[in-house]
């Protein structure tokens, strides 16, 4: 009988000398979160036009420039990929910035189904170039490298 009560009481004490999650959380200070980076900074890739799509082609053909439309989903992963490690690239910007109008549309939202009636998708990303007229000049279908997104752009006449 003697064992069992001290066997009970080492376990009362042990249990009432385990921190509880709430004392943690009051009085230690958080661990900082390990493989966070800071937000990319996006002034050195493609900016991209926000407008609506009528005032977009309007633009394009005031300036006599090509537009470069990223038609994309917002749940597509090929896509999200393109936007973090391809568009953020200083040459990827400094080419395109220079060159088009740019513009990325979720094709889910917005003016997107309407223009995916006029721009028909078979595939997310799809990378349209298009005239002011509204004439499509390129597609290109999925992820692109920032080097081939540059040489893409190249051969747009």
């Amino acid at each position: 009988m003697k064992k069992v009560i001290w066997l009970l009481a080492i376990l009362l004490v042990g249990i009432h000398s385990v921190p509880t999650s709430a004392a943690l959380n009051s009085s230690e200070p958080r661990p900082a979160k390990v493989g966070k980076r800071a937000p990319a900074d996006d002034t050195e890739g493609i900016q991209f036009t926000e407008a609506s799509w009528k005032d977009i082609l309007k633009k394009a053909k005031a300036e006599k420039k090509v537009i470069f439309l990223d038609a994309y989903a917002s749940w597509c992963g090929p896509c999200k990929l393109l936007q973090k490690n391809v568009f953020t690239k200083k040459a990827v910007g400094e080419f395109y910035n220079g060159k088009f109008i740019n513009v990325k549309m979720d094709m889910e939202k917005g003016e997107g189904p309407a223009l995916s009636q006029v721009y028909p998708l078979e595939a997310y990303p799809t990378l349209l170039f298009i005239d002011g007229n509204g004439k499509v000049l390129k597609k290109v279908l999925g992820l692109q490298t920032p080097e081939n997104l540059i040489a893409i752009g190249k051969s747009v006449k």
